[in-house]
């Protein structure tokens, strides 16, 4: 648990590292996140620090779902915040304990990755994520991911270039473990078909 943790934190240094560095006109950029620029991103993964749990779950339940509250909590929140104060809650919380309901500290390293990768992608930024990092969210990958993200692997192995890790059966579909996190987590990615 201590060496997810610290790969969490780490993950969180880095993105406020890059965060950082960035214009207000990127901060205004769409991400990878549809609908989202790189302002609701940051607002939407610093939300579990700002927000108790009685706060998340009225809200939800008001909303009609998770989906449609985060949208509206995102929207709000960078009404409401500017990018300094985004950028000073991540950087305040790169410790906090926060973990997804039922996804322990995997779950928030991959929330912290994918996102990442939502708005570093999607900016142009050639930042690579640690492949410690990057085996942690592909080994915790299962059905029940695949299903929320929309994604269907049926037939298809994916095989890492750059990590010894594979996941299913069927045609071999190759790539980068980053690649493939975007995959899928439902983000464009560059994958290719044969071994």
């Amino acid at each position: 648990m201590t060496e997810i943790r610290e790969l969490v934190a780490a993950e969180r240094t880095d993105l406020v590292e890059v965060l950082s560095g960035l214009t207000a006109e990127e901060w205004d950029q769409p991400s990878l996140c549809t609908g989202w620029r790189v302002r609701e991103v940051v607002a939407h993964i610093t939300m579990a620090y700002r927000y108790s749990m009685p706060r998340v779950l009225f809200g939800i339940a008001k909303s009609g779902g998770f989906n449609r509250f985060s949208e509206r909590a995102a929207r709000a929140d960078t009404a409401a915040l500017s990018n300094a104060e985004l950028l000073s809650c991540l950087r305040d919380n790169i410790h906090h304990p926060w973990q997804p309901p039922g996804g322990g500290y995997e779950g928030a390293l991959s929330h912290d990755v994918i996102h990442g990768l939502d708005m570093t992608v999607a900016l142009g930024i050639d930042r690579r994520v640690p492949l410690d990092r990057l085996r942690v969210v592909l080994d915790g990958l299962g059905p029940k991911h695949l299903k929320y993200f929309g994604v269907d692997l049926s037939g298809i192995e994916l095989r890492a270039t750059d990590l010894d890790w594979s996941y299913g059966a069927g045609e071999v579909v190759t790539g980068t473990a980053q690649d493939f996190v975007g995959l899928v987590s439902g983000r464009e990615s560059s994958v290719r078909r044969g071994s």
